[in-house]
């Protein structure tokens, strides 16, 4: 990355937010993710969780039929975030350092999310 480039997590992260409950299906994930050409959801169970397309492959190759799991079952808690103002900089050490490719986006509430997509894009 170039040490000059001043680019905010703001001017990058996808928004809206793309959020579901955590009693929702797995497969319920899975099918917005994928109309929404998205890889990750905000979980509202306002304590930091998403779910992932990388969640949900793990699930299928574990449990192989998956219909009896929730996004709760799955999905990773705890993560990592990130504010506007951050740095793309800043963005892409974290996840290396994390080895994450989702990070939510965090100004008092959720308000979008950074992904490796995202950095890879700017980078170009």
């Amino acid at each position: 990355m170039d040490p000059n480039d001043r680019t905010r997590v703001s001017e990058v992260m996808s928004t809206p937010l793309e959020t579901i409950g955590p009693d929702e299906p797995l497969r319920e994930a899975a099918r917005r993710m994928t109309d929404s050409d998205i890889s990750a959801l905000v979980v509202t169970t306002g304590g930091g969780c998403i779910v992932t397309q990388s969640d949900i492959v793990g699930a299928v190759a574990a449990h192989g039929d998956v219909s009896e799991l929730t996004v709760a079952d799955v999905m990773t808690e705890n993560v990592e975030t990130v504010t506007p103002d951050l740095l793309m900089e800043e963005v892409a050490a974290m996840m290396t350092m994390y080895g994450v490719k989702h990070l939510p986006v965090v100004d008092d509430d959720y308000v979008g999310m950074v992904s490796s997509t995202d950095v890879a894009e700017h980078l170009s």
